[in-house]
């Protein structure tokens, strides 16, 4: 008998299985209604890296260049069943759990695309890559740079909490590939003067779950309504579920409606990484639930965070209030720790960040804008204070 507030083993796997079967009736119906093609699935092992080289694709030498001194020499599965299909110009829908190599999946192929079409600052915007927070677009836009080190296409980032002038005048000088957070680029689609956009050739939509989450589906269907019809559209999402579908079939409604009366045009294609796992959760994460009163919770987690001060903890909160509360009262008794919220000034959320993804150990609280899509290395506790 486990006594009262010891952590125990979650009797979730069951419940797991029984999401994973949930996600995969969800694609298959559809699959079926929208006559989206699956893409067959090669055995690879069960590992996340496959034996494929990224030198075995027809890239440039300007890219392979940059995979080498980035040290990507194999793709992993989702990148390497997807970057085929990209390639060929192909929309496709992504599924593949966070930490998957979804970003090398997607950047890869619309970099290629604008080094072959010899893309010029005049050209304007020609691959655009929404994010649904600001760090994961800045994260998105760091991969890009590096990708582009031995490109001469120009790149650019808007997002909320910075001056929004100085991203206009980036934009009407010329961007080839743009990484935005949503409600930055609609402000920008509106309100910002030459802003070429009238030649994209692909909208990448990462995350498209934890957009949903976010409450962006409203700026999305302004922004797909504002974008040309005629375009490439790649939608990736870690989970699926009946609103990710939804969203998916408003994003490529517009190219549907364009191609009405056009010769047939390729279907978009579905590749779901994990869709035959039987969990929806990584392997090898353990998980623990600790039971206790209200009144002993805080003296849990703090016993717990002083435990681990040598271990790098994530701690996250239901609210922005819970986070910056805990975050004072826990440097108050000299538990210092980062922390991160959507309303901090960002500065002081980049800065946040990367104090904690820095160190070697420490304590960073959070909401869940920083649940997803953000590499922090090292972590080796991840505390969900608030029950779910």
């Amino acid at each position: 008998m486990k006594r009262k507030g010891a952590p125990v083993p979650c009797l979730e796997r069951e419940e797991e299985v029984g999401q994973n079967k949930k996600a995969k009736r969800l694609t298959d119906e559809f699959v079926a209604a929208q006559e989206v093609k699956v893409a067959k699935r090669d055995e690879f092992g069960g590992s996340i890296l496959t034996d494929r080289a990224f030198s075995d694709l027809p890239l440039s030498q300007p890219t392979l260049k940059a995979l080498d001194e980035m040290g990507f020499k194999t793709m992993t599965e989702i990148q390497a069943r997807t970057i085929p299909l990209m390639l060929e110009g192909r929309d496709v829908i992504g599924a593949a759990q966070t930490g998957s190599g979804k970003t090398l999946a997607f950047l890869v192929p619309a970099i290629e695309m604008m080094h072959f079409a010899r893309c010029l600052p005049r050209n304007g915007t020609k691959i655009i890559v929404i994010s649904p927070t600001r760090e994961l677009a800045m994260q998105t836009h760091a991969v890009a740079k590096s990708l582009l080190k031995h490109h001469t296409q120009t790149l650019g980032l808007v997002v909320g909490g910075v001056p929004i002038g100085k991203e206009a005048q980036q934009l009407v000088k010329g961007v080839n590939l743009l990484v935005a957070t949503p409600g930055r680029l609609l402000d920008h689609l509106k309100k910002t003067n030459n802003f070429i956009y009238k030649n994209l050739e692909c909208l990448i939509i990462d995350e498209a779950d934890r957009m949903l989450g976010l409450n962006f589906k409203d700026e999305m269907g302004e922004i797909l309504k504002r974008l040309p019809m005629k375009r490439h559209t790649i939608l990736f999402s870690a989970t699926q579920s009946t609103e990710v579908f939804e969203f998916a079939k408003l994003s490529f409604k517009k190219r549907a409606e364009e191609n009405i009366h056009e010769a047939a045009q390729p279907k978009p294609v579905y590749i779901g990484v994990d869709d035959k796992k039987p969990k929806a959760t990584v392997s090898g994460l353990k998980q623990y639930c600790c039971i206790v009163e209200s009144e002993e919770k805080f003296l849990s987690l703090y016993n717990f965070l002083k435990k681990q001060r040598s271990k790098k903890t994530m701690v996250f909160f239901s609210t922005r209030e819970a986070v910056k509360f805990y975050s004072e009262l826990l440097g108050y008794i000299n538990m210092e720790c980062f922390h991160m919220v959507g309303t901090l000034k960002q500065s002081a959320r980049n800065s946040n960040l990367r104090g904690f993804t820095q160190a070697k150990s420490g304590i960073f609280l959070c909401t869940d804008v920083a649940a997803r899509g953000i590499d922090i290395p090292s972590v080796d506790w991840v505390v969900q204070y608030d029950a779910p």
